[in-house]
């Protein structure tokens, strides 16, 4: 592989692993000759861009006993063979994409060997390999029609997307548990780690956002290499995800809190809608600071349905406040804490018993509960919401999401029409979650204090939310 002109060596020379990077270029092209290198700028979705070598080529796949060649370009990050190229098709303008299992409607190709990439055992010919497999199994370009093209070979007809079993024929089940974390550092690495310990999942997607300011820990997942975790700088490679959790935020230096607040929203604009579109059927689970306003934001710049954007919130709260009733107060009710992830916040109980199957409802406030909810809120004071508690609790929406659960947690969601709130704000309320999103337990009446620390917080989110730029 020729790797003498000056633009490849000044672009080689940046690479963190330079000499190593050499040596697998050179097993590529005794494996694969026709791999050339070039350069280019490559931009992530996020807007940043980069200069990175890539090598263009085609690949020799075999289908129904005629040979095509299907032309690919591979983008080769400047950790490289640390971390897996980005792999794209190279559709020619007389082909088109056929989107399937290993690759998507912007011909970026996904296989396993990306996925659980583990470099010296990984390697881009071992790569190429499982990618000509892969594609004679289900081909992802076909010729495009015409009036007098019609050969089923030249079109790779639909049929190379059925399985012919005893019963007829079936498409191939598509779906997986994809789940998609957006921010690096502390709060990102420990919902990575929550999530791939609580849920079943086929693959996680850890995207560390470049201006976000909670970055970190993505380096050392591409060294240690976790299964079916890939790391990524491209929104593009959350695409398909049934829940999307964001953890980014970009705090600046400015003093005022709005300011501050106001930067977290910027950074929300370059990629929330991004991943409501590459994502249109997925739970968006924001945990960003401060999440009542985050998940506010998040839901409008989105256009997703309300049910489908919510806050971590007082989930992590609410846990720990059965937890104690149960077992330390001996009250056997479910409880949740509610409104402001403020010093407004309050608690409500439920008016069914743990191991009761009916749906559980809140119960009306009362002044009898009153001075159990309020010790066990004492018992819980000065515990905190350090980043792995957080990550404990956002794995534990996400589960209920992944396995349709619908269970009730305390999250951020839209409480116009709640309880009487007319304002268009997001506050924590006890929601059914599953697999569609949340739905709201229905409203009732508050104790005074309740109901009081509940409107300050309507009033004060409302106007805070009014002053952004969103």
């Amino acid at each position: 592989m020729d790797l003498r002109s000056e633009k490849i060596q000044r672009i080689l020379s940046k690479y963190k692993f330079h000499d190593v990077a050499v040596e697998e270029l050179q097993k590529i092209h005794r494996g694969y000759p026709g791999m050339q290198p070039s350069t280019g700028t490559y931009t992530f979705s996020d807007g940043t861009q980069k200069d990175l070598l890539k090598l263009i080529g085609n690949i020799p796949v075999k289908y129904e006993g005629r040979s095509y060649n299907f032309p690919i370009q591979l983008w080769l990050m400047d950790s490289f063979p640390f971390t897996p190229p980005i792999c794209l098709l190279r559709p020619t303008p007389d082909m088109v994409i056929r989107e399937g299992k290993h690759v998507d409607g912007g011909g970026r190709i996904h296989l396993p060997g990306l996925h659980n990439w583990d470099y010296p055992k990984s390697s881009v010919v071992g790569l190429l390999t499982e990618m000509i497999a892969k594609f004679e199994e289900d081909p992802p370009l076909s010729a495009k029609t015409t009036a007098d093209n019609k050969d089923p070979h030249e079109l790779l007809a639909f049929v190379s997307n059925l399985q012919i079993n005893d019963g007829g024929s079936r498409h191939r089940d598509q779906s997986i548990n994809k789940v998609s974390v957006i921010g690096g550092g502390d709060l990102g690495m420990a919902s990575v780690m929550s999530i791939l310990s609580k849920c079943k999942v086929d693959k996680l997607v850890f995207i560390d956002v470049a201006e976000s300011s909670t970055k970190g820990g993505s380096t050392d997942l591409e060294i240690f290499g976790l299964p079916k975790v890939e790391v990524s700088r491209d929104l593009s490679a959350s695409a398909g995800s049934t829940v999307v959790v964001v953890t980014a935020n970009a705090w600046s230096s400015e003093q005022s809190y709005l300011s501050v607040v106001q930067t977290n929203v910027d950074l929300y604009r370059g990629i929330i809608p991004n991943l409501a579109r590459l994502s249109p059927s997925a739970v968006m689970l924001i945990a960003s600071q401060p999440v009542d306003i985050m998940s506010h934001v998040a839901w409008r710049q989105s256009c997703l349905p309300p049910t489908r954007v919510i806050g971590a919130g007082c989930n992590l709260d609410s846990a720990r406040l059965s937890h104690i009733l149960d077992i330390n107060l001996n009250t056997h009710r479910p409880a949740w804490v509610i409104g402001e992830l403020s010093d407004n916040k309050v608690a409500v109980m439920s008016n069914t018993g743990l191991s009761s199957n009916a749906q559980h409802e809140i119960a009306a406030g009362s002044s009898a509960a009153k001075p159990l909810l309020d010790r066990a809120f004492e018992m819980m004071k000065n515990r905190g919401q350090r980043s792995w508690s957080v990550g404990l609790s956002i794995a534990d929406i996400t589960n209920s999401v992944l396995t349709d659960r619908m269970k009730t947690h305390s999250v951020s969601t839209l409480a116009q029409g709640w309880g009487g709130i007319g304002a268009e704000v997001f506050l924590s309320l006890p929601c059914i979650i599953g697999s569609n999103g949340s739905t709201r337990l229905a409203g009732v009446s508050l104790g005074q204090e309740e109901d009081s620390k509940l409107r300050e917080s309507v009033t004060s989110l409302s106007n805070l939310v009014s002053q952004l730029t969103i």
